[in-house]
């Protein structure tokens, strides 16, 4: 026997050829994997449904294979046989018994005892064959036993009537004509066997959609709750953990984790709010000292600085409060867009155009959507000549787009100005007074609501605001 030696560069050169091919299928194995998830449904309803589904489908499949294979073609192999053997013995019969006389006798023998209708005709040539059928086991099955056992010229006719078969045999001087049920020489019981399998897959997967109805429900309602916590509505009042050991640890979990920060929103608003009263105390005394003193001119300069430290206090307080003790009501959209109208009139500087389209009624935190609003517009008053709001409401979904000619943002600076505290006064007045935290106040009420805020180009040229939240 040869031997075959491979030098150490041909090993090297069929180890990186191994590992190209290798590389390439895993490649080729990502890119179908990726293309099969693009038509794979999302929700995980329907990804359990395919789960109980696919191996079902899968292992009936096999069984019908096998089932065919085995069943139905031995069952059809043997039937074809004891037919072909008995159409043997009838040619045989005439074949001994050539008289005429006899035919008669032995058409009612092969009626009586063997279930064939058989006729003895002239002979005439034999038919063209005819076209197969699509599923030809019975022809082929029949057609080799015919040309096994008696092996004369033949024509076999399984498309026809589906309860009856033909076969005409070529004799000498004679052609037999012989009629079959088809049930004699094939296992035709296919319908009771696909309507079982039928029958059964469809009792499984009644009971598998019942039970994932069951255990997939208290992730949904789950999934609500976290939902309207995070949007600061009321959790629904039927919530409680349900289902699975896991979901129920889940469900659990959650509401141990909104008690705690429900919990810790409440002792920062205690402390916030006492605060600001001792502050606010301490401002006024500053106030009334002030108002007290002889000298106005030499008051006013520090008159204004307490009121700025007081604006100041409220915008910081502002933002650390929030607003998610608020709860739900209606907000007029229209209403305040009016508002705005009167607030650029009396401001007497920028011009102002507003689009409303939808329902002006918005389910929201009316005090914390009204800050959002007025916080993007008034910034926009402050920098801009030329305002343009634009609010479109419905299909679930609440956008407001705020455009002005202002000097305008720049891109990469675009989600600094939402950090607290940052003031960009390279790009805006650097006379104007402020706390820097007008867009953190506004997208973090945003998100609260489970939307967001966006800064874009404006075709006016100067910045876009787009508010985007859910109602």
């Amino acid at each position: 026997m040869a031997r075959y030696d491979l030098s150490w560069n041909e090993r090297d050169d069929l180890l990186a050829r191994l590992a190209r091919g290798f590389n390439g299928l895993r490649r080729l194995w990502r890119r179908f994997a990726r293309r099969v998830s693009r038509w794979m449904p999302k929700r995980l309803y329907a990804r359990s449904l395919i789960i109980v589904i696919a191996p079902m489908i899968l292992l009936q499949s096999v069984i019908a294979f096998v089932f065919m294979e085995r069943h139905w073609q031995t069952v059809t192999q043997r039937l074809s046989e004891a037919v072909t053997r008995d159409i043997a013995a009838i040619i045989d019969v005439i074949e001994t018994y050539p008289h005429e006389d006899d035919y008669a006798e032995i058409i009612r023998i092969a009626q009586q005892r063997l279930a064939l209708n058989i006729s003895i005709e002239p002979p005439d040539p034999l038919p063209a064959p005819g076209p197969k059928p699509f599923f030809s086991l019975l022809d082929r099955t029949l057609s080799e036993e015919i040309t096994r056992q008696i092996g004369r010229p033949f024509w076999l006719d399984t498309v026809g009537d589906s309860d009856i078969i033909e076969i005409r045999i070529q004799l000498e001087g004679k052609v037999l004509r012989v009629f079959a049920r088809r049930s004699q020489a094939y296992a035709s019981n296919t319908h009771i066997f696909l309507l079982w399998m039928v029958g059964t897959s469809l009792v499984l997967l009644t009971i598998a959609i019942a039970f994932l109805r069951n255990q997939i429900r208290p992730i949904l309602q789950l999934a609500e709750a976290a939902d309207s916590f995070g949007k600061g509505r009321p959790m629904p009042s039927d919530f409680r953990p349900r289902g699975a050991e896991e979901v129920r640890r889940a469900g659990s979990a959650f509401l141990v984790m909104r008690e705690r920060i429900e919990r810790q929103i409440e002792q920062r608003t205690a402390m916030l709010t006492g605060v600001s009263h001792d502050l606010r105390t301490i401002l006024t005394r500053f106030k009334l000292q002030l108002a007290l003193a002889r000298s106005k001119a030499d008051i006013e300069a520090l008159d204004q600085d307490i009121e700025d430290m007081r604006s100041m206090l409220e915008g910081y307080l502002a933002f650390a409060r929030g607003e998610a003790g608020e709860d739900q009501g209606m907000f007029d959209l229209s209403a305040f867009l009016d508002k705005m109208q009167e607030e650029a009139r009396l401001r007497d500087g920028p011009s102002i155009e507003m689009r409303l389209a939808g329902d002006p009624q918005v389910l929201v935190r009316p005090n914390a959507f009204s800050r959002l609003l007025t916080n993007v517009v008034n910034n926009a008053f402050r920098y801009a000549r030329h305002v343009v709001i634009d609010v479109q409401h419905g299909e679930g979904s609440l956008t407001v787009t705020v455009d002005d000619d202002g000097p305008g943002i720049p891109p990469e600076k675009r989600e600094e100005v939402f950090k607290p505290f940052v003031r960009l006064d390279a790009s805006r007045n650097q006379d104007e007074s402020g706390t820097g935290l007008g867009l953190s106040i506004a997208r973090d009420i945003a998100r609260s609501h489970g939307g967001d805020i966006i800064l874009d180009d404006s075709p006016l040229g100067g910045l876009r605001v787009i508010i985007r939240v859910p109602a």
